[in-house]
């Protein structure tokens, strides 16, 4: 029976053995058995199954892994990737259990790590140069299989492909407005390359029309719905570490142009036709304007009519008009792509328009003297041809005939001063224009007037105020008359009264002691309070008098010190060696305060010129060097207060020296130099170092580097033997600072050590009191030649050495033994 059933169901009853195949059973279903003995008496009891039994395949290992491959190598990795076997031996595939074997060993050696199911693995940790290979078996839960193919031997190194790009695009295209387009194509290169889209040199960015899809092996950039910004340049970049490929692609967005631009000129003007002129539209949709449509209407229908639709000119005349009638001209500019919008012009009336100019409006006349008189007139419509000259007509009033006051043409201004009046007579002038049809009409006469000189008295100063008081004195300022009288303002007089007073007195006796507009009123009371009042003078005579507002008390004023920079006074004030540092500021205060300049709360530099004014200070230092750099401080002190500013001066220079030049590693043919930072940059950062040598022997020095950014350099190629002197200098932008030079010259040979031991030292006869010995030269002699040896003896048991002498040849005798 089945364990989820409650019914038995027979199988066989002619089984006389032991044992029984049950077929007919479904995989993956679990059963129950139960057996009974039968004689022919009858069934017996039956026996059941303890358990129930899960009908499956019998479980083996599992097969091989399949498609064991290697996915990438670097110098010291190798990624791999496999698919599960075809068969998993009946039982999930609990892991997997990758082996290397290192070429030239016999043994393969586990890489994965415990329980691993990923069927990707990267051996890490490697040693760039050896040569690997792998195979990896499944394991379930029976245990651990076959083990797949071997891979082919690999090498750990990086692989290194130069980009390829192939792109599906051509060097132009072109997209009509509103449609979408895209840019595709296909790439390579190992390591993976970087993938970079330009427009007009400038970054693709993507938004909600412009879209950047990039896999492993394909580049797309798509724009939807196209406008005609999207027209330019582009440019795909395909980078990696090994060089870099580019593909590009000028994309023209086209569509109809726009409006040709207005307004439309009316050139000509006749009775049966036209000539009009416009300008070309300011975009033609990225295709060549190929000809303007042109058309005309009557204002009183509204049938337009073509004209021409076959001209590429800005300019068309415009036939068969009706004398009289008003008219309307309409262009549209075409391209390849479409009509543009029309341009419509302003209703012209079809007329001959060329007349003589009309007559101007009354002149009005300014400016009357005792002897001339200005006329001013406006320009009148000028009948269809350009104005080129004025007549200006005289007569008295009593008078019939009118004179021309000039013979000379009066063009282009519209004013003109007419000389030579009679003074006391009474004048009047009229305007004619001339164009080169003729005269026109004159203009209606002026208004009489009288030659003579105009002049009367001035109207009042206008606001006057106390700008300013001590203990016994008040400082007034005011503006001059709005009008002057016709005549020249020869001063101003200013009078004072005490509050309480009826009496005003006189501050200054003459209009000319005060020509300007202001005054000091002195000789005060201090504590009083005073009013004051000013009049303006001409030679008409006294104007009215314009009084200050408010009665003012005399008394000092005390006002705290205040700075205005200038911008020469911003926190930090960079000038360049030689040039003039100037420091300036306005300064108030009253008292007007005492000025102090201090650098870095010391005197300042005796070279500086200090200017105080009233108004301010300046601080000028010419021809600046390193050292006029620092803090400098402006302090501005009154009874009121005091007020300080400071600013960083920083002179910019060439750098110092450099410091502590060191030579090592003397070679024969290099030696190896080094030498720190100078102490002062200048102000700017040191961009490069000079190195330069030169033989002792002589007086020209050699340029070895000059653009060194390090503090090291080796001086190469020299000539074994000869003895050199080297010196550095450092850069910056302000230029070349001073050269540090080594002590004393170096020589360039190799350097030497102490020679080999000798070899093979035996004794060659014995003598009672003398040994004779010979030995072999050493293996190395130091680099240089080997000039003697020394020969030394010991008694046996003794410590010390005895020194025999030192030999030339490679054999010796020692006596006295």
């Amino acid at each position: 029976r089945e364990s989820d059933h409650r019914a038995w169901t027979p199988v066989t009853y002619t089984v006389t053995r032991q044992n029984a195949t049950i077929q007919g059973l479904i995989q993956g279903k679990a059963y129950f058995f139960r057996i009974a003995a039968e004689n022919i008496i009858g069934m017996g009891p039956f026996t059941e199954t303890t358990k129930e039994i899960l009908i499956r395949d019998p479980i083996t290992v599992p097969d091989r892994p399949e498609d064991l491959e290697v996915k990438a190598v670097t110098k010291n990795s190798v990624t791999l990737t496999w698919n599960p076997p075809k068969y998993n031996g009946g039982s999930d595939i609990t892991m997997y259990v990758l082996e290397s074997r290192l070429i030239g060993k016999d043994k393969f050696h586990k890489v994965t790590k415990e329980k691993m199911l990923d069927r990707k693995f990267t051996v890490e940790g490697l040693k760039e140069g050896d040569t690997y290979e792998y195979r990896v078996s499944a394991c379930n839960i029976v245990g651990q299989g076959k083990p797949s193919f071997c891979t082919k031997p690999i090498t750990c190194k990086d692989e290194i492909a130069p980009p390829t790009l192939d792109l599906d695009f051509r060097d132009k295209l072109i997209v009509r407005v509103g449609e979408a387009f895209s840019l595709t194509g296909r790439y390579s290169g190992k390591p993976a390359p970087k993938v970079t889209w330009l427009k007009d040199d400038i970054v693709v960015k993507e938004d909600d029309r412009t879209k950047i899809k990039t896999t492993p092996t394909t580049l797309c950039l798509g724009i939807l719905k196209s406008v005609r910004e999207d027209s330019g340049k582009y440019c795909v970049t395909v980078e990696n570490s090994t060089g870099s490929r580019k593909g590009f692609c000028q994309v023209n967005v086209v569509d109809r142009p726009s409006p040709p631009v207005g307004p439309v000129i009316f050139d000509e003007v006749f009775k049966d036709h036209m000539v009009v002129s416009w300008k070309p539209p300011l975009d033609d949709g990225g295709s060549e304007i190929t000809n303007y449509i042109i058309e005309k209407k009557d204002t009183h229908k509204d049938l337009w009519m073509p004209v021409t639709s076959a001209t590429v000119k800005t300019t068309c005349k415009i036939p068969k008009l009706l004398e009289g009638r008003e008219y309307q001209i309409r262009i549209y500019a075409e391209n390849l792509y479409g009509i543009s919008d029309p341009l419509i012009s302003d209703e012209m009336k079809a007329k001959d328009r060329f007349r003589v100019p009309d007559a101007p409006e009354q002149p009005t006349i300014k400016d009357i003297t005792r002897d001339s008189a200005v006329v001013v007139w406006n320009k009148p419509y000028d009948g269809g041809k350009p104005i080129t000259n004025y007549i200006v007509e005289k007569k008295e009033t009593m008078a019939t005939r009118w004179v021309r006051v000039t013979k000379d043409p009066i063009f282009p201004g519209t004013k003109f001063k007419v000389p030579d009046l009679l003074e006391g007579c009474q004048y009047e002038f009229r305007v004619s224009a001339e164009n080169e049809i003729g005269v026109g009409d004159p203009s209606p006469p002026s208004k009489p007037i009288f030659a003579r000189d105009p002049i009367a008295k001035p109207s009042p100063p206008v606001n006057p105020e106390a700008v300013d008081k001590t203990k016994n004195s008040v400082d007034l300022s005011w503006q001059p008359p709005r009008h002057d009288g016709n005549g020249k303002i020869i001063g101003y007089l200013i009078e004072y009264q005490k509050v309480g007073d009826e009496e005003w007195k006189k501050a200054n006796l003459t209009a000319d002691s005060c020509p300007e507009t202001k005054y000091k009123v002195t000789g005060l009371t201090e504590g009083l309070t005073y009013k004051f009042r000013v009049k303006a003078v001409n030679a008409a005579g006294e104007s009215d008098p314009a009084h200050v507002p408010d009665p003012v008390e005399v008394k000092d004023r005390l006002e705290p010190p205040e700075l205005i920079l200038d911008a020469n006074m911003a926190r930090e004030q960079h000038v360049k060696a030689g040039d003039t540092l100037r420091l300036s500021a306005v300064i108030k205060g009253v008292p007007f305060p005492k000025v102090t300049w201090k650098k870095e709360d010391h005197e300042v530099s005796p070279k500086a010129d200090i200017e105080v004014t009233g108004v301010g200070s300046k601080l000028e230092i010419r021809n600046t060097v390193h050292e006029d750099g620092g803090i400098y401080s402006l302090t501005v002190e009154n009874p009121a207060g005091s007020k300080t500013v400071s600013v960083k001066v920083v002179v910019l220079d060439k750098p110092g020296p450099p410091r502590n030049l060191n030579i090592s590693d003397v070679r024969s043919d290099s030696c190896y130099l080094t030498w720190m930072e100078p102490e002062d940059d200048g102000g700017s950062v040191i961009t490069n170092y000079v190195v330069e040598r030169k033989d002792v022997a002589s007086a020209q020095w050699v340029a070895i580097s000059s653009s060194s950014k390090k503090r090291s350099h080796m001086a190469k190629y020299l000539m074994e033997g000869t003895q050199y002197l080297f010196r550095v200098a450092a850069e910056n932008q302000y230029g070349r600072g001073p050269y540090v030079e080594t002590l004393k010259p170096i020589k360039a040979i190799d350097p030497l050590h102490p020679p080999g031991p000798p070899k093979n030292l035996h004794h060659v006869d014995v003598d009672k009191t003398e040994v004779s010995l010979v030995w072999n030269r050493p293996d190395r002699d130091g680099g240089a030649e080997i000039t003697g040896y020394l020969v030394e003896y010991q008694e046996d048991g003794a410590d010390e050495w005895t020194k025999f002498q030192t030999v030339p040849m490679l054999d010796c005798v020692v006596t006295g033994l």
